[in-house]
């Protein structure tokens, strides 16, 4: 999965919130500071042309819907972000974010209890 811009993921959040919308509409969901609505219409056409939105006429104005879920695309994120910087394990992904004291031991049994009641599923 092609990596997105912090520009294209600030859309997509829009576009997965709203479940789609109109430029302008979109525009006016943004939070501020606000882009130009030509930055936002340009970064909508590059989602389009990367195939994470499609976009459906109407009259004379598009309105734009997601083609992949956010589910779909934080998998394919964080798989590829496992994959590249951690040599694919998971295991050593836990590791880092424990040794840079981001994740306490409390949180590390909470996730170990997760797990544990996913398996028993």
């Amino acid at each position: 999965m092609q990596k997105l811009s912090l520009q294209e993921e600030e859309a997509m959040q829009l576009i997965w919130g709203n479940k789609g919308g109109f430029v302008k509409e979109l525009l006016d969901r943004m939070p501020e500071p606000k882009v130009p609505y030509t930055t936002l219409a340009s970064t909508l056409k590059n989602l389009e042309r990367k195939a994470f939105v499609k976009s459906v006429k109407y009259a004379n104005a598009y309105r734009y819907e997601p083609v992949i879920t956010e589910e779909e695309y934080k998998r394919g994120f964080m798989n590829g972000f496992v994959s590249e910087y951690f040599r694919n394990s998971y295991k050593e992904l836990v590791s880092f974010f424990a040794k840079e004291e981001k994740i306490s031991a409390k949180e590390l049994k909470e996730i170990i209890k997760m797990i544990d009641e996913q398996d028993k599923e």
